[in-house]
Parts: structure tokens; sequence; C-alpha cells
């Protein structure tokens, strides 16, 4: 936002001073007030101008940088749903993992209980069952 605050001193000092500028010739030229009307009327017909120019000008960035924004929020929208997919699927693969080891775990369980082993007896030195 502080290119856009600036832009705009930039066009406020930029009016100000052509307004001051315009004022301080028309006061000091040595001229008849016909002179002096038309020669108003021009330079606010050139300071129409400058001004419409300088708008359109403003509003050509001011619609660039949108689409710019624009771009850049639907890729980074894009890269969030990926990555929410990627965790989606990484943490289905887990649970499924988790669901099978556990089967297993009760599977052995179950066997040992048949042949009258604990888990505890059965498990290797230093794991836990």
């Amino acid at each position: 936002m502080s290119k856009n605050d600036a832009f705009g001193a930039f066009l406020t000092g930029f009016f100000v001073g052509g307004l001051i500028g315009a004022g301080v010739a028309l006061v000091m030229a040595p001229q008849s007030g016909e002179e002096t009307r038309e020669q108003i009327r021009q330079k606010g017909i050139e300071l129409g101008k400058q001004v419409s120019e300088t708008a359109e000008e403003a509003r050509k960035k001011a619609e660039k940088a949108l689409e710019e924004a624009k771009a850049k929020l639907e890729e980074a929208t894009k890269e969030l749903e990926k990555r929410a997919k990627d965790l989606q699927e990484q943490s289905k693969e887990l649970l499924e993992e988790k669901k099978i080891s556990i089967k297993l775990k009760k599977g052995e369980e179950e066997e040992a209980a048949e042949e009258g082993i604990t888990l505890e007896e059965a498990a290797p030195e230093g794991e836990e069952a």
C-alpha cells in the first residue's frame, strides 16, 4: 500500500504545483484580460487532459495489480488444495497401517492364548508386545 500512498502524494503535489505555477504565471504576465482568460482556458484544458491521462494510467496499474493478486491467490489456493489432499492420503495410509498392525497383534494374542503363552513371554528381549 505504500506505493499507492506515495503515488497519491505525488499526484496531489503535481496538481497543487501546477495550479500555483499557473496562478503565478497569470499574475506576472503582462497581457490583456482577454488574453489572460484565453490562457486560463487553455491551461484548464491541458490540466484536464493531464488529469485524465494520469487517472487512466493509475486505473490501468490498479487493474494490473489486481490481476496479479488474483493469479497469485489462485496459485496459492491450488497449492494448498494439493497439500491438503497429500496429507489426507498420508493419513489414510497411516490409518490402514495401524489397523493392520492392530489386527496382527490381536491375531498373535489369540494364537498365544490358544497355546497358553502370553505376549510378554513370546516377545524377544528388549521389545514389548
